[in-house]
């Protein structure tokens, strides 16, 4: 029990306890697979169909949509329970049941929500999410890739990069511009896309690590059916603002793969470390229990039916530089030889892994910077930075040239 539940919370808990014990014991111990492995996708829609049969698969959403009708905070329970087990959870699952079918739930048609809602919460249906290019990264709406009418379809042309597991997704939620006479913001429309669709070409990135969870998706005469288009044509911007949201909110977890505090507390005192490094252990323990509170309260207010405000984007902000900080000691306690070699040690891993993974979600969902300016200017009330390309039609301004 969290001594933070209330009655029903714990006695969802236990529940939650109950139900993994009895499901989850294959995944007691590690998987003996790297984080980027493909299979593990494969024994991620396994154990989405495992959860939707037990109907934890979307708690939160409403009964007549496959969900529980249950607060988020017993979202966030269950996720605390699941990640004592090192499940097969992470975007191949989550970018389409935290990102893609709410954002449909809220701009689709009856049809759409009908095609894809069910399918993706019983794991039939994997998403990659389509909107990072080569100059359009924290700056979203400079997307170049061209979505041009052509009867009932749309013909796409252009290049998408990062795009987490795109090579085992079966649909992608996708940002085009439409219309590049109208300021960037405004030209821009959504799609959902088969990626089975001819003239996709996904190409993995090799990162750091040696895994190839992010690749290059290539668009050339990409035929999209007006039926898949989500929201109004020049609409994209807020739908897209829509799926962002939801990813702040998002309360999937990435089991035992990283690294938290009190894992690296433990390595220090096995090390006989934890005097020396006290006040650094406390500052990240501190740094991660405010984090702990801060989306608790962002949720009480989501279960009152509230809209997160630009302050959401503080969880990824506060949990990547700790990520990447405790990853870092972690490293330093085991010795310089630990960043470098490759080991079985499932301790040493998590370390590694956590450091890589750190410096990546520093930049992914918004740079650091990005999200500081954020925060200063439309929570703090702050004078915004210059612009240059307000007001300007994108067919005007360098990059859309």
């Amino acid at each position: 029990m969290d001594f933070n539940d209330s009655p029903e919370e714990a006695a969802f808990r236990q529940e939650v306890k109950t139900w993994l014990a009895e499901n989850a014991q294959a995944y007691r111990e590690p998987l003996p697979l790297g984080p980027g492995d493909i299979r593990i996708a494969e024994m991620g829609r396994e154990w989405q169909k495992i959860k939707a049969r037990g109907g934890y698969a979307a708690i939160s959403w409403p009964t007549e949509a496959g969900g529980r009708g249950a607060t988020p905070i017993e979202e966030v329970i269950f996720a605390e329970e699941e990640n004592r087990y090192h499940v097969p959870v992470g975007p191949f699952v989550g970018i389409g049941v935290g990102l893609a079918v709410p954002t449909i739930r809220a701009h689709g048609t009856p049809e759409q929500i009908e095609q894809f809602a069910h399918p993706t919460l019983m794991g039939d249906i994997l998403w990659c999410q389509l909107f990072s290019e080569p100059a359009a990264g924290s700056d979203l709406a400079a997307v170049r890739t061209r979505a041009q009418r052509d009867g009932d379809d749309w013909v796409v042309n252009g290049q998408k990069v990062w795009t987490s597991w795109a090579h085992t997704a079966d649909w992608g939620i996708l940002l085009a511009r439409t219309d590049p006479e109208q300021v960037k913001h405004k030209g821009l429309t959504f799609f959902l896309l088969d990626m089975r669709t001819p003239g996709i070409d996904v190409r993995p990135i090799r990162s750091i690590s040696g895994e190839s969870e992010f690749n290059e998706v290539f668009l050339t005469d990409v035929r999209i059916p007006d039926r898949c288009r989500l929201g109004e044509v020049g609409a994209g911007w807020g739908v897209a603002m829509t799926t962002l949201m939801n990813e702040r909110a998002n309360s999937t977890g990435e089991s035992l793969l990283l690294p938290d505090v009190s894992s690296l507390v433990r390595l220090a005192r096995e090390r006989g470390l934890a005097e020396k490094n006290q006040r650094e252990l406390a500052a990240l323990y501190a740094r991660e229990q405010g984090l702990k509170y801060f989306q608790a309260r962002q949720l009480t207010a989501l279960s009152r039916g509230e809209q997160l405000g630009p302050m959401s984007v503080i969880s990824k902000l506060v949990f990547a530089n700790v990520l990447q900080d405790g990853s870092a000691m972690g490293l330093d306690m085991l010795g310089l030889e630990a960043a470098f070699l490759a080991t079985e040690d499932h301790r040493v891993t998590r370390f590694q892994y956590g450091y890589q993974w750190a410096a990546a979600l520093r930049i992914a969902g918004g740079a650091d910077e990005i999200l500081k300016n954020q925060i200063a200017e439309r929570e703090l009330g702050l004078p915004g930075e210059i612009r240059a390309d307000k007001g300007v039609p994108f067919s005007q301004l360098p990059v859309g040239r």
